[in-house]
């Protein structure tokens, strides 16, 4: 004789293959979009360091097309919008924006318009400073110094700015392991821009007393020949 129960097990069987099968294919769906905005996000922080404006911008946009696809995410699985991975993309969105606008001069995004929350977005500004360290250091070995005091500024603020986000980490999802990077990367680079500012003085200073001593050397124009 078949059991009672044996609609409803077979009835909550199909339930949970059919509710299960729907979170996998959403999360499936995540990834793939993850993954495409985090390349395309990184491949347009690197033109930007390049001085490739138009072809970082192209990329973001195609980031920014990406992203959109998971918004629909939000209403029918809100446990994958807001899992890692998706909110990794996110924040990778976030840099490579506010990078561009950082070395292109634009001005800096906000998170709305981005279509980010401001938890990956703040993150995303804490990378970001990463990209300024990286800046400076390219600069300084080429002997460009034109914007890195306006970079350190920039990463200044950065931390002024998260320093002031107080909260748990369960409210900020994990911002404060960000803001500790930020202030670690920006006192490995003020000593590095120290130390390169007293080394370029020390360069002028030698350079000066070489040629002043080849000028009051016996074969300079003020030598003392007989």
């Amino acid at each position: 004789m078949p059991s009672p129960h044996a609609n409803g097990f077979a009835d909550l069987s199909a339930k949970a293959l059919d509710a299960f099968g729907r979170r996998h294919a959403a999360r499936e769906r995540g990834l793939r979009i993850s993954r495409q905005v985090i390349r395309l996000s990184a491949n347009a922080i690197r033109a930007a360091h390049r001085a490739e404006f138009d072809r970082a911008k192209a990329l973001i946009a195609e980031g920014r097309a990406s992203l959109g696809k998971s918004a629909s995410l939000l209403e029918t699985n809100p446990e994958i919008y807001h899992a890692g991975f998706l909110a990794d993309a996110r924040k990778e969105f976030s840099e490579a924006n506010i990078t561009l606008a950082l070395l292109s001069g634009g001005s800096l995004p906000q998170p709305e318009p981005l279509g980010v929350d401001v938890g990956a977005y703040l993150k995303g500004l804490g990378d970001a400073a990463g990209e300024m360290r990286r800046y400076i250091l390219d600069s300084l070995r080429k002997d460009d110094w034109g914007h890195c005091e306006e970079m350190m500024e920039v990463m200044d603020a950065i931390y002024a700015l998260l320093v002031t986000i107080d909260f748990p980490e369960g409210v900020t999802g994990g911002l404060r392991h960000t803001t500790d990077m930020v202030r670690g990367t920006l006192e490995r680079t003020r000593g590095d821009f120290t130390m390169a500012l007293r080394q370029r003085s020390l360069e002028k200073k030698l350079a000066s007393w070489e040629a002043a001593a080849q000028s009051n050397g016996p074969g300079g124009p003020n030598g003392g020949g007989d």
